[in-house]
């Protein structure tokens, strides 16, 4: 699966197991809180349509954690997306074309970004 995941990054650029591994990593661990998001989601909306007074006093302790959810959500994509940047940096240090060089050693070129 790993192999798969990255396979077609930068035209087969190598990247580095530790990398791939916190990827990996940070990939499941936002899938587990979007599972959870799913179930409090569900939660809150059948305590909404029971209008029961307690099960709507609870949904404002269900809405606070998945908010905090999905602030995790966003910070972890924040940290998958610093550590893209530096794996790719790192990729082409070195190579003072500015090109990335992939498995089969022929040098790509980097997009650049406006600023």
């Amino acid at each position: 699966m790993e192999g798969d995941l990255f396979s077609g990054l930068g035209n087969g650029t190598q990247i580095d197991g530790k990398v791939l591994q916190t990827f990996q990593k940070s990939f499941v661990e936002v899938q587990n809180i979007l599972d959870q998001n799913r179930l409090l989601i569900n939660e809150i909306n059948q305590n909404h349509e029971s209008k029961i007074p307690d099960n709507l006093s609870r949904n404002v302790g269900l809405i606070k954690e998945l908010n905090n959810n999905i602030r995790r959500v966003v910070d972890l994509y924040a940290d998958l997306s610093t550590s893209f940047s530096k794996s790719m940096d790192a990729s082409s240090e070195g190579d003072s074309s500015g090109a990335l060089r992939s498995s089969d050693g022929k040098a790509g070129h980097k997009r650049s970004r406006p600023v």
